[in-house]
């Protein structure tokens, strides 16, 4: 095992185009990095005094971000020379949802499917919203639908304050998205809800009950920094599961606890905001004993102005997360291994609210890193790398990426 650590970080929903499958989820020339580039081009990503002008990553783009994006969409590698290891990764799992993706990149595929709710109102089954109300002794639920929440408890908060009843809501993802007030329905309350949620849609193979507590006043309010998610566990193994069961750390920072509901994680940091969550990632990584992993997921692109198709807000929450790359590389010593990533995409410019189906960028740091392109891979080739990197068997669904030396393009 020797002295190698890992970090792993999915930059959330920071999509780079180019999936062969995404007219199937009506989703085909969407491609989350690339329309935002050219949005702030053209001066349609500028906010005032904060941000204007061209999308500027240096720190990204030197590790290889738009080469990946070029290959991602063209297949062609650009000759710009690039001081990380890239490639593209292809998810296998069918969906484009946070859930799927983590589960990949961590090594197991869905091979199964989540259940969807249908695009209609009402959304949930009748039987199942009568069920959670008589046993949580609600006297109904308001929303029942596909919607964007923040719109949403902007447009029945009022009526949730004032009659008590919780806002159901859910979007193209195999989700439940509860929210409530923080002081009139109580914190706690809502989490319990969402516990009681997620056990009785278990059967439906639903991936995630997301509790939304949102605080403020009518016509003010705004999603507190207390979200939670309630998720199924994976169906198989996971990365993480083998290096607990070899008494690994395995650190888990944001929203990671939770998407792999708590399985595989020996230790979990909650954070917030981009800063907020690099700084954690750089204290859970100085801590961290040889052969483990520190896994983070920074929510804010995807959560904040993905879903808002908020293009300038998304442009300067990636060079707010560039400035920052240096103080992750600075922290690396010999043998260890930075991993960043995405788990889908979510096109600020594209229709509705919901995830892209995309490919993602594949970059890799370290100091014994060699340079070069790593081709096109599966997500669950990532886990495969960590696990080598780690001495731990992955799982049987990836294959390594040679990071310390040059790979032939793999379609």
């Amino acid at each position: 095992m020797g002295q190698q650590r890992a970090v792993l970080i999915v930059l959330d929903s920071l999509g780079i185009g180019g999936a062969t499958d995404a007219d199937r989820y009506g989703d085909e020339g969407s491609n989350t990095l690339g329309h935002i580039v050219e949005e702030a081009s053209h001066g349609r990503a500028d906010l005032a005094g904060i941000r204007q002008g061209p999308l500027m990553l240096p720190n990204l783009a030197g590790l290889g971000l738009f080469k990946a994006m070029q290959l991602a969409t063209c297949g062609e590698v650009s000759s710009e020379p690039a001081c990380g290891a890239w490639g593209v990764g292809v998810e296998s799992s069918k969906g484009k949802d946070t859930t799927s993706g983590h589960w990949e990149i961590a090594g197991t595929p869905v091979n199964g499917e989540f259940h969807y709710f249908p695009d209609r109102v009402p959304t949930f089954p009748p039987e199942l919203i009568d069920e959670i109300a008589r046993r949580f002794g609600l006297s109904g639920v308001i929303g029942n639908r596909h919607a964007s929440g923040t719109q949403i408890i902007q447009e029945l908060g009022a009526e949730h304050v004032e009659s008590g009843k919780p806002i159901f809501y859910t979007s193209a993802d195999s989700v439940i998205q509860i929210a409530a007030h923080e002081a009139t329905f109580g914190l706690d309350r809502l989490y319990d809800l969402c516990r009681l949620t997620r056990r009785l849609v278990d059967p439906l193979m639903v991936g995630r009950v997301i509790a939304r507590p949102f605080v403020g006043t009518e016509g003010a309010y705004i999603r507190s920094p207390n979200r939670r998610d309630f998720s199924m566990p994976p169906f198989d193994e996971t990365l993480l599961d083998r290096l607990v069961h070899a008494r690994r750390a395995v650190v888990g920072v944001g929203k990671i606890s939770d998407i792999f509901a708590g399985r595989g994680i020996s230790e979990s940091r909650k954070a917030n905001g981009i800063e907020g969550t690099v700084l954690a990632t750089i204290q859970a990584f100085r801590g961290l004993p040889p052969g483990g992993l520190v896994f983070s997921n920074i929510v804010e692109f995807d959560s904040e102005y993905g879903h808002r198709r908020d293009v300038a807000g998304y442009a300067h929450a990636l060079e707010t997360f560039d400035a920052l790359v240096p103080d992750l590389l600075n922290e690396l010593g010999e043998g260890d291994l930075l991993i960043l990533t995405a788990d889908h995409g979510n096109d600020p410019t594209w229709r509705g609210t919901d995830h892209t189906r995309e490919r993602t960028p594949i970059l890799v740091a370290g100091p014994a890193l060699r340079p070069g392109c790593i081709g096109i891979r599966r997500f669950s080739d990532i886990a495969a790398t960590i696990g080598t990197h780690l001495g731990v068997t992955a799982t049987a669904h990836g294959t390594s990426f040679d990071w310390k030396g040059e790979s032939d393009l793999r379609a």
